[in-house]
């Protein structure tokens, strides 16, 4: 089965907790802190691979979690990081954030990797507290916990050559006779229902074709089977436009270049700028000086000067295309990646300080440097919450609270934290 778009749930590790730990020996019974910070939790990465041409492994397995980071250890041992989770993507695969659509990454190189999140920081264990005034501190920090996100992958097929055509005008049978790929091939449209990919060698090069499923009109706006699959197009350097022109099933040659013309434009205006090499096919089905009428004419009407006639049954003129292709892509530069958003999954907030009262009167202070300071309390202990009443004071908390109308006695409330305030 061939799956080309699929969303996908993704979550780094989360942050080792530090440790509370006191150094204890025969030799040293009152020693001091020696609790040890908590491990970096695993990273989330994409990485592109040339071994595989679907995201059909995608269909069943859509949650991905890194490790956790090791908990922090006494004789202040770090606790171990968290093993990154590696998700193997086709090469051409694009990263997409649902909330908006737009691209965050483009995987077009074998090899090519994406950090999406980055694991959670470990904890700071309790010796990182030692100071001058805090010689035995009894707290340790938890580790950061990294929220789950959702992202869209999408499959864009890296080709240097687009077959593209009406259905069955021959794409099928001729991807088959000048490379090694073995599609589907029957005598009825839509017989492709996905884009096969097959290697073309001549004279002792190679060069990757793409098998466009058929297109019809409409098909930039959902019509048909091209709605679907017109991105595997975008890539590709050289299009190689199949036109019927024997019209043996019944269609007007003149009226399906236009039309899928057309619809590569609406689709995507670089496509109208991409080279395309026209190819009449199914040559051996007129008779000459037919076959001659209706190529001038249709060669004078867009004034084309670069064509080629040839029968897929016959092998008439398969090698000069194959050499030919090979000219033109010579002369073609790769088309660079695709341009990507500035969004970061792991974006980090550590500076917000956000306040908000209640209907009971009580106070809530919330946001990302809250958030950061809060992982190091520990409200039972008095020496902890000691710490973290004087890093509100030193933040501007407190004033920012009395600014909002904060007395003695009123209730602050910091996650799961709540306290009175006094003098």
């Amino acid at each position: 089965m061939f799956l080309d778009r699929v969303k996908i749930s993704i979550k780094a590790g989360n942050g080792g907790k530090g440790s509370t730990s006191f150094l204890r020996t025969k030799l040293t019974a009152n020693g001091g802190p020696d609790g040890g910070d908590g491990g970096r939790g695993g990273h989330i990465i994409f990485k592109a691979t040339n071994d595989l041409n679907t995201l059909y492994s995608f269909r069943f397995k859509k949650k991905f979690v890194a490790e956790n980071g090791e908990d922090g250890h006494q004789k202040n041992q770090t606790g171990r990081s968290g093993k990154d989770e590696i998700i193997l993507v086709p090469t051409g695969t694009v990263l997409i954030n649902p909330k908006t659509n737009k691209i965050i990454a483009d995987l077009s190189e074998d090899g090519a990797t994406f950090v999406a999140i980055k694991g959670g920081v470990g904890g700071h264990g309790n010796a990182y507290y030692k100071s001058s005034i805090k010689q035995a501190p009894s707290f340790s920090q938890t580790g950061e916990v990294v929220e789950s996100k959702e992202v869209i992958l999408e499959l864009k097929t890296i080709a240097d050559v687009g077959l593209v055509g009406f259905p069955n005008v021959g794409k099928s049978t001729l991807l088959s006779v000048i490379s090694n790929a073995n599609p589907k091939i029957a005598n009825y449209p839509f017989t492709t229902i996905y884009p096969n990919l097959g290697v073309c060698e001549v004279l002792g090069e190679t060069f990757v074709v793409a098998d466009i499923p058929g297109l019809i009109e409409g098909a930039s706006d959902g019509a048909g089977l091209g709605h679907y699959f017109l991105k595997h197009v975008e890539r590709v350097r050289l299009i190689v436009h199949l036109i019927d022109i024997s019209e043996s099933e019944g269609r007007n040659a003149v009226e399906d270049f236009e039309i899928i013309n057309n619809e590569l434009a609406k689709y995507n205006s670089e496509l109208s700028k991409t080279k395309q090499l026209i190819v009449f096919s199914k040559c051996d089905l007129l008779e000459e000086h037919e076959l001659q009428q209706k190529i001038k004419a249709f060669t004078e009407k867009y004034k084309i000067e670069e064509f080629l006639c040839i029968s897929s049954y016959s092998r008439q003129g398969i090698e000069e295309l194959k050499k030919r292709i090979l000219e033109n892509l010579k002369k073609i530069p790769k088309k660079p990646a695709l341009q990507v958003e500035e969004f970061d999954f792991d974006k980090k907030d550590f500076s917000s300080i956000e306040i908000r009262r209640h209907d009971d009167g009580s106070f809530e202070v919330y946001g990302g440097r809250i958030e950061n300071l809060s992982r190091g309390v520990v409200i039972s202990d008095q020496l902890s919450f000691a710490y973290f009443q004087t890093r509100l004071r030193e933040m501007g908390v407190i004033d920012m609270l009395k600014e909002k109308g904060m007395k003695e006695g009123d209730t602050v409330i910091i996650k799961d934290i709540s306290f009175e305030y006094m003098e």
